[in-house]
């Protein structure tokens, strides 16, 4: 029987004293919310790096996606000789890996040498926010709801073919659709199961709009371990896919048709226990629930590139795609960019923005700053909008990483939450990206210009 996680460090020391785990996985979320880490031996794990942690290239917080090391970033340079930092087990995301043999995987937080934190480590970024939330008495519960693609070819098929003409599992529409999920619930099967082994609670599986598409909901938890069960989630679905021969996606674009999203639901809560966001207001909300609500939309475009880091994501942002295109909020209103869902208890807002490919740290830190900005400064909530938000008036949401990287640069709000270094970091990251996408020739551009031109 797989224990529930986390797994405690006595019951890791028994399980690899009687050779059922021989491996543990140290892991951190990057800044393109990839677990990085390395495989130890269990028997090191227990008997050295729990005491001592473990170092890896600083490196790793300076490449672009293709894992380049690339000049300009304060961390980490060929100037600085790019050393090391340490990845410092927390022990509470300890857990069992059910679908790798004999492996444990725990997350990391990263600091110096000296033990302070490295400001641009995504899950630091966040535990900055919740600090600050502690401070005032709050805590955040979060989940989030992760949209992908599966298809019939191998990721090595699809690398040969360069991801063009892959099969999806689904030839037709199958949202909510039991048939079309049948097809593919041997997949989807061995990743619910996979993750409940791993310690998250399962609530549910069901088709979407596009081919192949589909969701494995999650219950929420608060925001640390949410965005930990997230990476890993997003790790173990595509090794799990790999496994059975298939590929999957979480990039925010693959075609014309319905991207996949990634939407985060969250409430506050006091850390003694009490619904801060329940209150005699407009849809039973409090005040500072109409408070953070109106911060996010203050922040929503100052903050996009927290939301939508890459390239690829803005593509998403199409009228009537169910993907956000206004900076506003509704009641159980999916056109708004922010929708108010559940009563009592389980009030709470949706954030739409994001894309499959977010990093939830970055994503989720980014809410919270902006609610403590509309809670602390007692901003008040504009009216809900009531209709159709792709045709309002509303402000947009940026429509290119460009437009988003302009207004990250000019917001005094992030330096103020975030700090000039993180600011500074996750902008180069950004304009790196916008460089090597000016400098790429498309497929696009070859069919319309090959011989037509």
């Amino acid at each position: 029987m797989i224990p529930d996680a986390p797994l405690s460090v006595a019951r890791l020391r028994e399980l690899v004293s009687q050779g059922a785990v021989d491996t543990v996985l140290v892991a951190f979320t990057d800044m393109q919310g990839r677990l990085q880490g390395k495989r130890l031996a269990a028997s090191y794990f227990v008997d050295t790096v729990l005491e001592h942690a473990v170092e890896a290239c600083n490196y790793l917080l300076a490449v672009d996606v293709e894992m380049t090391p690339v000049p300009g970033y304060a961390i980490s340079s060929w100037e600085r000789g790019y050393g090391d930092f340490t990845l410092q087990p927390d022990m509470n995301s300890l857990r069992l890996v059910p679908w790798l043999d004999g492996t444990a995987l725990v997350l990391a937080d990263v600091h110096w040498e000296d033990g302070s934190p490295v400001g641009p480590s995504p899950r630091q970024i966040l535990r900055k926010q919740l600090d600050r939330l502690a401070e005032r008495g709050l805590t955040a519960m979060v989940g989030t709801e992760l949209e992908f693609i599966v298809f019939d070819d191998s990721y090595e098929d699809a690398h040969r073919v360069g991801y063009r003409e892959l099969t999806p599992v689904n030839q037709y529409n199958v949202d909510y659709s039991l048939l079309g999920t049948t097809r593919v619930e041997p997949l989807l099967r061995a990743i619910r199961n996979g993750m409940a082994g791993a310690g998250m609670t399962v609530e549910s599986a069901k088709g979407e709009c596009n081919l192949g598409q589909h969701e494995i909901a999650f219950r929420y938890s608060d925001a640390l371990t949410s965005c930990d069960n997230h990476s890993i989630y997003k790790t173990g679905a595509k090794e799990i896919s790999a496994a059975h021969g298939k590929s999957l996606t979480f990039m925010a674009k693959y075609d014309q048709r319905e991207g996949n999203s990634c939407h985060i639901h969250l409430s506050l809560r006091g850390t003694d226990g009490s619904m801060t966001f329940v209150g005699d207001r407009q849809h039973g909300m409090s005040t500072v629930a109409e408070h953070f609500l109106a911060g996010q939309l203050a922040t929503l475009r100052e903050f996009t590139l927290l939301y939508a880091p890459n390239i690829n994501s803005y593509k998403r942002f199409v009228a009537g795609s169910f993907a956000p295109t206004a900076a506003a909020w509704g009641r159980d209103n999916r056109t708004c960019a922010l929708r108010l869902v559940g009563r009592g208890a389980g009030l709470r807002f949706e954030n739409r923005v994001p894309g499959g490919d977010v990093n939830p740290y970055l994503a989720v830190a980014a809410i919270i700053a902006g609610g403590l900005h509309g809670v602390d400064n007692e901003l008040p909530l504009e009216p809900e909008l009531i209709g159709n938000a792709y045709v309002s008036e509303a402000e947009h949401v940026p429509s290119t990483l460009r437009d988003a990287t302009t207004a990250f640069a000019d917001s005094a709000l992030a330096r103020e939450a975030f700090g000039d270094e993180v600011v500074e970091h996750y902008l180069h990251a950004a304009k790196i990206e916008i460089a090597a996408y000016d400098a790429a020739v498309t497929d696009w551009e070859r069919v319309r210009g090959f011989e037509r031109l």
